[in-house]
């Protein structure tokens, strides 16, 4: 560097270093006073829920096993696996310890109660490179039958109309959408 480059070098260099010293206890009281804030915030939020009456903060399980709401006691489910960024399959088996056919199989978390029975997606595969790929089935808890009722590539679909013996699916794959009518 010539003389002129090193004299304008050192200058912009003291400017630099002359701001960072001046501004940096700003920049480190902004940073504890935002911290601070935050934990005091937190406090306050674990404080009133605390106050809420009837729900359970803490919930204490003895197994892997949870009863499968709405199922009157005859349901549980296990999760055997979470795609990342994505769905869970759960593995279903019947309380009451009576071997069933939903042992065999994963079933995705979406769970419909209709008069016939329980809608389940039944996972054809639990490799995510072939995902979305499942049946929609009916299981008969009284008989203890998995009927297929259709498959669907996707998992935004939903029973969109029942009538008779009729079950109407609308489906959406964030492209397409469609409909499926199965007679029970």
């Amino acid at each position: 560097m010539n003389k002129g480059q090193l004299i304008f070098h050192h200058f912009f260099r003291f400017i630099w270093n002359t701001i960072f010293v001046l501004t940096y206890p700003i920049l480190a009281t902004f940073g504890l006073f935002f911290i601070g804030i935050t934990y005091l915030f937190s406090l306050l939020s674990k404080l009133l829920a605390g106050f809420r009456k009837g729900n359970l903060t803490e919930i204490e399980v003895e197994s892997d096993w949870l009863p499968l709401p709405q199922t009157n006691g005859l349901l549980e489910a296990k999760m055997y696996k979470q795609i990342m960024f994505g769905p869970s399959c759960f593995q279903l088996r019947r309380i009451d310890g009576v071997p069933s056919v939903i042992q065999d199989h994963y079933f995705g978390n979406k769970v419909r109660f209709i008069e016939e029975g329980i809608l389940l997606e039944k996972w054809n595969s639990t490799d995510s490179k072939e995902l979305p790929d499942f049946d929609i089935c009916l299981y008969d808890p009284d008989e203890d039958r998995l009927t297929s009722l259709t498959t669907i590539k996707c998992f935004d679909w939903h029973l969109s109309e029942k009538e008779n013996k009729n079950l109407s699916f609308k489906w959406f794959d964030g492209i397409q959408g469609g409909e499926v009518k199965v007679a029970l």
